[in-house]
């Protein structure tokens, strides 16, 4: 029975010994082994079952992945004073681990360690450029003014663009390098930065806003005026033409009307004027169209006796009279 105790008990302590001295590493990561809180040993880069001394040495796990740096935007100011808000991300990964275990000893710290150094080279790299530097990609385009401008708007500089000497590009390129160099001393390769955002201060952006909208609004009341100015000349020849047309027609029907006329009289003439009755009998009809239209009720008339109108009626009696 005593043996039976023993065997289990030893059987225990050699299982829980020979669990305590084996570990395993994945692909995505790589392990520093330490004794009494020191590194020995190469680090453990290599997939598979490994064996280490139970009790005295720990297993310190280490990330073999591409990780990433994703820092907070921060405002910074750029060459021609004007204050920006950065947001930068970054990517980078663990080269040296035993490096990185000595300096860092964790993810957290090498991600406080990146802060500082990233956010110190994007603050010195933004400083030395102008805001179109940081904002446009390349340096590839040319800087044109605004076609709505006039010439006095472009002499006081509205919608003018600075030349591009470098670009956004070459700007992280700057940052890249800089920071690269100095994160080595970590065990870190720094393999990416990209700008994520790039936006004005909050306390500046309604200024840059208001200046926008104040050469926009110039603009815009520039092509008011040019349209009520057109409208007036578009007004004013219509109603040149106008007029024009109503007085053409109006001496066309003059016209049309004095050839009716004559062409009337001639008709009248070649008609009443075949003889002395005829002659007679046409003034007699038109004096009594004239009455009809100089004669109403309640008319007085006062005409002298050798008057045209007067002479039908000098010879007229009360009805049912003999005329004399």
């Amino acid at each position: 029975m005593n043996k039976s105790i023993v065997s289990l008990v030893f059987l225990a302590v050699a299982g829980f010994v020979l669990i305590s001295s084996v570990y395993t590493v994945s692909e995505v990561e790589q392990m520093i082994i330490t004794q009494f809180g020191k590194p020995v040993g190469d680090p453990v880069t290599d997939a598979g079952l490994k064996f280490k001394v139970p009790f005295i040495q720990q297993v310190n796990s280490i990330d073999k992945r591409v990780l990433e740096w994703d820092g907070k935007p921060s405002d910074m100011p750029t060459k021609d004073k004007l204050y920006i808000s950065v947001d930068l991300f970054a990517r980078w990964r663990i080269t040296d681990p035993l490096q990185y275990f000595l300096r860092l000893r964790d993810e957290r710290s090498a991600q406080s360690r990146l802060d500082d150094i990233l956010g110190s080279e994007t603050r010195n790299a933004v400083a030395k450029h102008e805001l179109i530097e940081i904002i446009r990609t390349t340096s590839d385009r040319v800087p044109l003014r605004d076609t709505l401008l006039t010439d006095a708007e472009r002499d006081l500089n509205m919608g003018a663009l600075v030349p591009i000497q470098k670009g956004r590009k070459q700007v992280e390129q700057e940052i890249f390098a800089a920071a690269a160099e100095k994160v080595q001393v970590f065990g870190i390769e720094l393999l990416d930065i990209r700008f994520k955002r790039i936006n004005y201060n909050q306390s500046v952006r309604p200024k840059i806003y208001d200046r926008m909208i104040s050469e926009r609004r110039q603009i815009a009341e520039r092509f008011l005026s040019e349209g009520n100015g057109e409208a007036a000349r578009i007004r004013g020849n219509r109603v040149r033409d106008l007029n024009k047309i109503q007085s053409e027609a109006y001496r066309e029907v003059e016209e049309i009307r004095g050839l009716a006329d004559a062409k009337a009289t001639e008709i009248y003439a070649a008609a009443y004027n075949q003889n002395a009755e005829s002659v007679a009998f046409y003034e007699f009809t038109r004096t009594m169209e004239a009455y009809k239209v100089i004669i109403a009720e309640n008319t007085t008339l006062v005409l002298s006796t050798d008057s045209d109108l007067f002479k039908f009626l000098k010879g007229m009696g009360p009805i049912g009279a003999e005329t004399r």
